[in-house]
């Protein structure tokens, strides 16, 4: 069977890559440069998993139509980007307005043209910064959408293994399956060393830090995020 994993090289779609990967289906990698101020390290990060886990069907699109929207501080170099706020449940500056409905369609069309019948994506609604298009409902209810907008015999269904997952439960649940941690990237504003203060990093950083590993990746700056 053949499913598309939605890999943005991230920490959460490294792990759900490995999860897709260890349940023997043959994958296919889809990867969005949307105008986001990481989007090179990112891409590099997307190329090393996929070759890591030999992936040779590969699609790399372009969506700058976000960027041009804006809205939020990933791809609004005005905005600034939000430091760790761990307790918090407001939405972040960093959530970019309904990302995950225009990312998923992209990848259901193409899921409809390669025969795919899965389609992974990282999503963590527990510890997550509260992304609205994070939620397990969502997902629920695109699932209903793909089932109305595309031909009868398709069936293509969206999977979110890490929905209901801690941070430290990826990180555990990677190291298990033996991903390559080292290759992704979770900063949300620096390319060459993750700045460690971002709340990307510091969800990461702490998840680390609860398991007990060091993460492997270079930090211009490593806090401690338990205390």
């Amino acid at each position: 069977m053949k499913a598309v994993v939605l890999l943005s090289g991230g920490m959460d779609s490294l792990v759900t890559t490995a999860i897709a990967h260890n349940e023997g289906l043959q994958l296919a990698a889809m990867h969005v440069n949307y105008g986001q101020r990481t989007w090179q390290r990112e891409l590099e990060s997307f190329r090393s998993i996929a070759g890591h886990y030999g992936i040779g069907e590969l699609l790399e699109v372009n969506a700058d139509f976000l960027g041009t929207i804006g809205g939020s501080s990933l791809t609004d170099h005005t905005m600034a980007v939000s430091g760790a706020d761990l307790q918090g449940t407001a939405i972040p500056t960093s959530y970019v307005p309904f990302r995950n409905a225009c990312f998923l369609s992209m990848a259901v069309s193409w899921a409809e043209v390669i025969g795919a019948q899965k389609l992974y994506i990282g999503a963590v609604e527990e510890d997550s910064s509260g992304y609205p298009d994070c939620r397990k409902v969502f997902y629920d209810a695109f699932n209903k959408v793909i089932e109305l907008g595309t031909k009868p015999e398709t069936g293509i269904e969206i999977l979110t293994p890490l929905i209901a997952m801690q941070k430290a439960g990826i990180v555990e649940k990677g190291m298990e399956l033996d991903a390559p941690f080292h290759y992704s990237w979770s900063c949300y504003k620096s390319e060459g060393k993750a700045c460690g203060v971002c709340d990307s990093c510091a969800r990461r950083l702490r998840a680390f830090e609860l398991v007990g590993v060091r993460d492997p990746i270079d930090y211009n700056v490593r806090p401690q995020y338990i205390h």
